[in-house]
């Protein structure tokens, strides 16, 4: 983490934990995913208020920016350089940032910077909630990117995880195909995806490649493969030696 690195707390023995011991741990601004306390006020409040005045800022300019855009000015300009905790050169982020990479963040509205932005809107400091892009503005965004280039090759699709992060991008590809279908567009060239996740009904995280033809997603051809492993582990691995 390029901030508060040194502030996470890990709780290996964290099915252990008791409803009072959860709730110390919201007391001391420690919140929990699985094994791993967030600290709010040293990880999530410190980047909110710098997040908070690019976005005041546009609204009153009456600019417009996707939620990476925002992140994207603000690593560029150094503006959290202070709170620093590892090399900047080893960031993904700001790797990403000063290339200019193409993100598309589903779902960003149910995140925290998400209801931070909801609350602001909500509280006047915003005075348009328009000043940040949409999910739908998202999938328009991918539509345009995938069209150009699929033109001239075939794309991967390597998916980490599940859920929204997973399934909004995939999409992209039957949307334009049985939605939009003025230009047909091929489906995606091979799916790889990392999940921990069993096959359940009505779990998209754990299903099978195979059901994404139905879809129109991936066709008989595509290569398919499962990873059925950790993707803290595994993920680096394949990169390291891709890259």
């Amino acid at each position: 983490n390029l901030v508060a690195r040194s502030q996470y707390v890990r709780l290996p023995n964290y099915r252990e934990l008791s409803s009072q011991q959860e709730e110390e741990l919201l007391k001391r601004h420690l919140n929990r995913v699985t094994d791993t306390c967030i600290p709010e006020e040293e990880a999530i409040r410190r980047i909110e208020r710098v997040v908070i005045d690019e976005w005041v800022a546009a609204a009153r300019k009456k600019e417009r920016g996707f939620p990476h855009e925002f992140l994207y000015t603000i690593l560029k300009e150094c503006r959290l350089k202070k709170f620093y905790e590892i090399d900047p050169g080893d960031s993904w982020m700001i790797a990403a940032a000063h290339k200019d990479l193409p993100v598309f963040v589903p779902g960003w509205e149910d995140s925290t910077l998400g209801n931070i932005y909801a609350a602001r809107c909500i509280t006047g400091a915003i005075t348009d909630v328009r000043t940040v892009r949409s999910g739908i503005e998202y999938m328009i965004a991918l539509a345009e990117w995938y069209r150009r280039m699929s033109q001239d090759s075939s794309i991967g699709f390597f998916q980490i995880g599940g859920g929204i992060a997973g399934d909004f991008p995939i999409c992209v590809v039957p949307m334009l195909n049985q939605d939009v279908v003025t230009t047909l567009v091929p489906e995606w060239g091979y799916f790889c995806q990392i999940s921990d996740s069993t096959t359940s009904f009505g779990s998209y995280s754990g299903a099978v490649p195979n059901e994404k033809i139905t879809w129109g997603k991936l066709n008989i051809d595509t290569p398919k493969f499962i990873i059925e492993s950790d993707a803290t582990i595994v993920a680096p691995l394949i990169f390291a030696k891709i890259l």
